[in-house]
């Protein structure tokens, strides 16, 4: 059994039901169709999304045909905007295996990824589970919002701390909120419980992608994404916004020269991640990272112990402490 599978032993009987009603979920008669969804489905990665709904609702109650409803609904719209994403980064690998796009083409891809969109919408609408439609949908358009912050910002290099954590909350934290405030919407907890579990998921959220972002100064091949992805990218994330604040001048300028060069050689990759190493950026960001996940971590405090709180707790140290 994985750290995972022990994490998620309080909802284990939930997670054994939740698998077949999303695999039908997305069943159609369309057998190209059937096809993609079939290969997405085995190459799912760690189910941490639905693994965050049920702990939360089990948690503050007892998982509900909704929480089922609502683990279902992010997770078509979760693998939606992946597929979309690949098909905007022009990226060929996601989890060690081909895209939808590299396997299907762009067109296909779209075309998958408004199917499981579509789909999320009607699961929602016609059980009208409207309250939850309405956390997951606002998830999504903050999620566009962010990509397109972000592209706008790294086309100039001016990310500032500020914008990052503006880019970084739209982008990845408030999916996880979502997950929570959906988990605890289900069991019909108070609006205020609600919008404090999405507060709990930000935190969370923010510590994930720091340490996402940490994975690119990693000297090691085995996660999931080649290292120095981000700097080929022009992505200015944590580690160097911190060491360009604190460095001279003329380094700031030499720095964000290398960024610009479309094509880095590793030489240029490796220059800039000692200069982020070297100037704080790295240790910077472990530490905003730990104090992020400590915030999610004491927010936990106001709810009574159970074991699913026990399990949020892990999962929510899992974040941080995964090597992929």
């Amino acid at each position: 059994m994985n750290l995972l599978e022990k994490i998620g032993k309080p909802v284990e009987d939930n997670l054994k039901q939740f698998e077949p009603y999303f695999r039908n979920s997305i069943k159609t008669n369309v057998s190209l169709l059937n096809i993609i969804t079939n290969y997405i489905i085995k190459r799912k990665g760690k189910q941490m999304r639905p693994l965050f709904v049920f702990l939360t609702a089990k948690m503050l109650g007892e998982p509900t045909e909704t929480t089922k409803r609502a683990a279902s609904l992010i997770e078509l719209m979760h693998t939606a905007t992946l597929i979309h994403d690949d098909v905007v980064d022009d990226a060929h690998i996601r989890r060690n295996a081909f895209s939808i796009n590299a396997l299907w083409k762009n067109k296909i891809a779209v075309l998958v990824g408004d199917f499981l969109l579509s789909k999320g919408l009607l699961i929602s609408l016609e059980n009208e589970e409207y309250g939850i439609l309405k956390i997951i949908t606002d998830a999504v358009k903050e999620m566009s919002e962010g990509e397109l912050l972000q592209l706008e910002k790294s086309r100039k290099l001016n990310i500032t701390e500020e914008i990052y954590y503006q880019i970084i909350t739209k982008k990845t934290a408030v999916l996880i909120a979502s997950c929570m405030a959906t988990g605890a919407k289900s069991v019909n907890v108070s609006n205020d419980v609600v919008q404090k579990m999405w507060e709990i998921g930000i935190n969370a959220g923010i510590s994930f992608q720091i340490k996402d972002d940490l994975f690119d100064y990693q000297n090691t091949n085995l996660i999931g994404k080649p290292t120095g992805n981000d700097i080929k990218e022009r992505k200015l994330t944590l580690p160097l916004i911190f060491s360009l604040k604190n460095a001279s001048e003329n380094q700031r300028k030499h720095i964000l020269s290398l960024m610009k060069i479309k094509n880095k050689s590793n030489k240029i990759i490796d220059e800039i991640h000692s200069f982020a190493k070297n100037n704080g950026g790295i240790e910077y960001s472990h530490n905003q990272m730990v104090a992020y996940k400590n915030t999610a971590i004491n927010l936990l405090a106001d709810f009574p112990d159970n074991n699913a709180k026990q399990s949020l707790k892990e999962l929510i140290n899992y974040v941080i402490d995964r090597n992929k």
